[in-house]
C-alpha cells in the first residue's frame, strides 16, 4: 500500500533527476547534488546522520555527505528512489511515514520553490490533514527560537502554538505552507502574518526549524 512518505519519496527523486546536480534549492548552501547527498546519508548512514542533531557529530557528518556528494548523482537518485536498506529502521513502513512524509515534502518544496517559475502544488485535503497533525506536535520544536510569540493557524481555524511569549504574532495559511514557514523557509511560505509590525519582521528573519 503506497504511504504519504513513499508518495513524497518518489516525488522528490523525479525532481532531483530532472533538475539536475547543479540546479538551486532553499537550503542554503547546497544544490541539488547536496540535498540528495543529505537524504542519502540521513536514512542510509545512521553513524554519520546523527550529526543533525548534535552539534558536536557535525564534522562527521559534513565529511560523509561530501563523500556522497561526489558519487554520480544518478546512483544518488536511484538511492533515494529504493528507499533505505531492509535492516534500517526507516525501511519499516510506520516509521518511514513518521519520520519522512514532511521531510521529504519540505525538501522536495527547497526543489520546487528554488525554480523561478514555480507554482504552488494542490494538496489533497487527506495530505493536508497529515501535514496538520505532524506540525500540531513538533511546533513547539520548530519555534524553540523565535525570538517573540508564534501561533500558527489553519485556514480552517486550527491553531497551534508554536512559541509562547508577547507579542504574538500569527502565521495563517494552508498545512503546507505552514510547515515550511516554521520549517525556516519564511520568504518561500505562502502564509499571512498579523501583530506587532516590529515583532513580524523579526520572525520573518528568525531561524525557525528544528
Amino acid at each position: 500500500m503506497s504511504t504519504h512518505a513513499r508518495r513524497e519519496r518518489l516525488l522528490l527523486a523525479d525532481l532531483l533527476e530532472s533538475s539536475g546536480p547543479e540546479a538551486p534549492t532553499l537550503c542554503e548552501g547546497w544544490r541539488t547534488r547536496e540535498l540528495a547527498a543529505h537524504v542519502v546519508v540521513r536514512e542510509r548512514r545512521a553513524d554519520a546522520a546523527g550529526g543533525i542533531l548534535v552539534k558536536a557529530l557535525q564534522p562527521r557528518l559534513e565529511r560523509v555527505q561530501q563523500e556522497f556528494a561526489a558519487k554520480p548523482y544518478e546512483e544518488l537518485i536511484q538511492l533515494i528512489r529504493t528507499g533505505p536498506p531492509r535492516m534500517s529502521p526507516f525501511a519499516l513502513k510506520q516509521v518511514d511515514e513518521a519520520a519522512n512524509t514532511v521531510e521529504f515534502f519540505v525538501h522536495a518544496e527547497d526543489v520546487r520553490r528554488a525554480r523561478p517559475d514555480w507554482t504552488p502544488r494542490e494538496i489533497d485535503p487527506v495530505f493536508a490533514d497529515a501535514l496538520w497533525r505532524r506540525l500540531e506536535t513538533t511546533a513547539r520544536a520548530y519555534g524553540r527560537r523565535c525570538p517573540v510569540g508564534l501561533v500558527l493557524r489553519r485556514t480552517n481555524g486550527q491553531v497551534a502554538v508554536a512559541r509562547k511569549g508577547a507579542p504574538v504574532v500569527t502565521a495563517t495559511g494552508e498545512p503546507g505552507e505552514l510547515l515550511l514557514f516554521a520549517s525556516g523557509r519564511q520568504d518561500a511560505a505562502r502564509v499571512e502574518l498579523e501583530g506587532d509590525e516590529k515583532a513580524v519582521e523579526r520572525v520573518r528573519g528568525a531561524k525557525l526549524g528544528l
